[in-house]
């Protein structure tokens, strides 16, 4: 349960609303798509001129994978380059945003079960700012990560997100950032530039997760390794899949559902992207 306790400082000065800001879940792809001006970084940027402008937001990265949960706690959190082999322009990127060590403590006390360590060392992975520097190019929004707990499967993962929902009353943006289709040792670099190309088995699993996405049908989801072969090629490790549940224990059934960026890449992977509210 969250305790009012929870929200002192920094939450209690954010005015409550009836209207839950948005959750997404978002696939990110290429680490190319942060500097790139793709059909996927395009709609990133309209995104964020279609929901309200966030109090803050915080990022569930598939890159930051922990024993334990960590969230970035310091003021400035640095620009992490964790990826190899990618033009120097890449390397050069830095999104100076803000942090907020406040909030960081408040939406650590809301997950006490979880001894939720603030972290001073890591800062944006290319999962959190390939998307926001497209969707707020100023860097003028506190920008926070969750870390994964690696030791934890993803039953715990939906349901230790419904603690953070009160963020949402809030007017923080929650998003989860990884690839509901994602398995890199299948990739086919020849048909990188084919619009939409995906193996059978790809785009399979991706109708198969955007119908029980789409039917509020969860537990299938949360036990993926049920649903056949298939989704084992589309999820062979679960670290890029892992933030769909928390935007998953994150959404009401009031929320509205909708899809974007719903195409596959290179054969193996999906963009598929959701939003709720």
């Amino acid at each position: 349960m969250t305790t009012l306790s929870a929200f002192k400082n920094f939450t209690d000065n954010l005015n409550e609303s009836e209207q839950l800001m948005p959750v997404m879940f978002i696939g990110h792809g290429s680490p190319m798509n942060g500097i790139e001006d793709t059909e996927f970084s395009r709609r990133w940027t309209q995104m964020a001129k279609e929901i309200p402008v966030p109090a803050a937001v915080l990022v569930i990265s598939a890159h930051w994978f922990t024993r334990g949960t960590r969230i970035t706690a310091m003021d400035f959190p640095k620009t992490i380059h964790d990826f190899g082999g990618f033009p120097k322009a890449l390397y050069d990127v830095q999104y100076p945003a803000p942090g907020n060590p406040q909030l960081a403590k408040d939406t650590a006390a809301m997950m006490p079960a979880a001894n939720v360590v603030l972290d001073h060392d890591w800062g944006l992975d290319h999962g959190t700012w390939t998307i926001i520097r497209h969707m707020y190019p100023d860097a003028h929004i506190p920008v926070l990560q969750l870390s994964i707990d690696y030791t934890r499967g993803p039953q715990y993962h939906f349901e230790l997100a419904k603690e953070l929902m009160a963020l949402r009353k809030k007017g923080v943006l929650i998003i989860g950032s990884g690839n509901m289709v994602h398995n890199l040792g299948m990739v086919a670099w020849d048909k990188m530039e084919v619009p939409g190309y995906g193996y059978d088995w790809a785009l399979q699993m991706n109708d198969t997760f955007k119908t029980l996405i789409s039917n509020r049908n969860y537990q299938p989801l949360i036990n993926y390794q049920t649903l056949g072969k298939e989704a084992l090629l589309a999820i062979p490790t679960p670290e890029h899949y892992l933030p769909l549940m928390y935007t998953l224990g994150l959404n009401s059934n009031k929320d509205e559902l909708s899809f974007f960026n719903d195409k596959a890449v290179a054969g193996s992977l999906t963009m598929t992207s959701v939003k709720w509210g």
